[in-house]
């Protein structure tokens, strides 16, 4: 039976932006993310019921001393958020500086382009603010600064899910007269940052093809050979390493590719592929990658290595032979 998934905000309906601001959001609550029957709710999605637990088997190597073991895979929001922030936890403690956190906002089994671009990004807002409650001690909100794509998506977050709170809030490109047309301020990401700056937190940088490259400014800026750590949370960075941004007409970005990414710890990871061979491609830090695929009312795991597989390699090589 269908749940819908819901971020629980009081106030009356608005509408959600893409790049221009042109209302008022007061008195939001802070908020919360819940299971139920989706009433009430600002923004609901529907997903299809996942158990929290469920066996799985291992398809590497010799299929017929595969073992099988538990894994863990979110049930709600809420759970997953908790994963992801356990996963950072992690990788902080490995000494990890450049991390990557991607997961579907428009329901837990939802693929890319299942939601409006404008409604996943405010969810992914909504989300990060529910990671960052969780995740940043309050002694250290005033050291993390979170970086949204542009200048008028930071008056929004202030006016709705970012109201009252200690984070220091940004951006990586401010508008220009000639935003319509692809065109924003170069901002010079050394200008930005603070002394007493710690963790940074980059949201959703996809809207437009200049801001990984703003963040890959940040990070030789500011984070590389520091102690400074960055978290690149919803970048669609798929879209980079599957050479969707052709490399003639996007030479800087195809080059993220081999400059920049490599040197990303992803450290919680869904993405979902539809059909009949259908799955998911999952990771947890510090757990391997796991290729599942949800059978009668389980799951079960095709798959696993350490290292991330291609998003063509799991659609046309791991899915289709298992």
């Amino acid at each position: 039976m269908a749940m819908a998934i819901s971020y629980s905000i009081s106030n009356p309906p608005l509408t959600f932006k893409t790049s221009h601001l042109n209302k008022q959001v007061p008195n939001w609550r802070l908020p919360t993310i819940r299971s139920g029957n989706g009433s009430g709710g600002m923004l609901s999605m529907q997903r299809r019921t996942l158990r929290t637990c469920f066996h799985v088997c291992a398809v590497t190597g010799d299929q017929s001393t595969s073992n099988a073991f538990s894994a863990k895979f979110p049930s709600d929001y809420t759970e997953l958020i908790m994963q992801a922030k356990e996963a950072t936890e992690s990788a902080f403690k490995d000494g990890k500086q450049l991390l990557e956190i991607e997961f579907p906002t428009a329901g837990l089994q939802s693929v890319p382009g299942d939601g409006e671009g404008g409604i996943e990004m405010t969810g992914s807002m909504l989300l990060i603010r529910e990671f960052c409650d969780r995740f940043v001690p309050a002694e250290k909100a005033t050291r993390t600064r979170i970086f949204f794509p542009e200048a008028n998506e930071v008056t929004f977050a202030r006016q709705s899910a970012f109201e009252g709170c200690s984070l220091k809030l940004d951006y990586l490109t401010k508008p220009s007269l000639f935003e319509d047309f692809g065109f924003t301020t170069k901002v010079k990401m050394a200008d930005r940052v603070q002394p007493n700056d710690e963790t940074f937190l980059v949201a959703y940088p996809y809207f437009n093809v200049n801001e990984m490259l703003v963040v890959e400014e940040l990070y030789k800026e500011a984070v590389l050979s520091t102690e400074r750590k960055l978290i690149i949370f919803n970048g669609e960075l798929d879209r980079i390493r599957s050479g969707y941004y052709p490399p003639f007409f996007y030479p800087k970005l195809a080059e993220l590719s081999k400059t920049f990414l490599p040197k990303l710890e992803t450290v919680y990871y869904i993405h979902n592929f539809k059909g009949s061979k259908g799955g998911a491609l999952f990771r947890c830090y510090p757990g391997p990658w796991k290729v599942l695929r949800k059978v009668g009312g389980s799951f079960i795991c095709l798959h696993e290595q350490e290292e991330m597989p291609s998003l063509k390699e799991v659609a046309l090589d791991i899915l289709p032979s298992a």
